[in-house]
C-alpha cells in the first residue's frame, strides 16, 4: 500500500470516530440544557410579581403588628387609668369598719355618761387603726431627741437649746411624721434646737 492510501485509510477510520464524540457530546449536553431550561431564571414580569406578593405579605404583618401594639398600649392605658381610679379602693374598704366604729362612739357620746368607758373606746378605735396603718407598712418618725434630718423632719421653728447636747437636735414634735417603707408620707414637723 502506498503512503497516500494508508493515510486515505486513517482518515477514513479517524472520520467516523469524530462524529461518535460529537454524538456523545451532544448527547450529554442535552441534559444539562433540560436542566437549564428547568432552573430556567424567572421574567422580569414574574419576579415583579413574586416581589409585589412578597411586599403585600410583609405590610400584611406589618399592619397586624402595629394593630397589636396598639391594642396593647391602649389596654396599659386603661389599666393604669383604672389603677389610679380604684388603686386607693382596698385600702379605703379596709378602713370602713375604723369609721363605724367611730361613728357607733360619737352616738354613744350622747347617750352615755361614763367618762371612762368613752376614752376606753377612742383607744381602742385608735389602736385598730394604728394596727391597719401597720399592716400597710405605714409607721411613724420617732423624731424627739433624734438629730435633724431634712429628709424626715420640716423645721418649722427653732428654740434656744436649754443644754449643749440638744443643739441640732429635734427639742419637740408638733405633728408627726409618716413612712410607708423607705419613703417619707409626711414629714414631721419639728422644733429644732439652737
Amino acid at each position: 500500500m502506498s503512503k497516500k492510501n494508508k493515510d486515505k485509510n486513517n482518515n477514513q477510520q479517524q472520520a467516523p470516530q469524530e462524529p461518535e464524540v460529537d454524538n456523545q457530546q451532544a448527547a450529554a449536553a442535552q441534559p444539562e440544557e433540560q436542566q437549564e431550561e428547568e432552573i430556567k431564571e424567572p421574567t422580569p414580569e414574574e419576579r415583579i410579581a413574586q416581589l409585589e406578593a412578597q411586599l403585600e405579605k410583609e405590610k400584611s404583618q406589618y399592619l397586624y403588628l402595629m394593630a397589636d401594639f396598639e391594642n396593647f398600649r391602649k389596654r396599659t392605658i386603661r389599666e393604669k387609668a383604672d389603677l389610679l381610679k380604684y388603686g386607693a379602693e382596698g385600702a379605703m374598704r379596709n378602713l370602713l369598719p375604723v369609721i363605724d366604729d367611730l361613728e357607733r362612739a360619737i352616738a354613744a357620746l350622747d347617750k352615755s355618761d361614763d367618762i371612762n368607758a368613752l376614752k376606753e373606746g377612742v383607744n381602742l378605735i385608735y389602736s385598730k387603726f394604728v394596727k391597719y396603718l401597720e399592716s400597710n407598712k405605714v409607721v411613724p418618725i420617732d423624731s424627739t431627741g433624734k438629730d435633724f434630718d431634712d429628709n424626715l423632719h420640716e423645721a418649722i421653728t427653732t428654740f434656744p437649746a436649754p443644754d449643749e447636747s440638744l443643739r441640732g437636735k429635734v427639742i419637740d414634735t408638733t405633728t408627726k411624721g409618716y413612712m410607708i417603707d423607705d419613703k417619707v408620707l409626711r414629714h414631721a414637723k419639728v422644733v429644732v434646737g439652737q
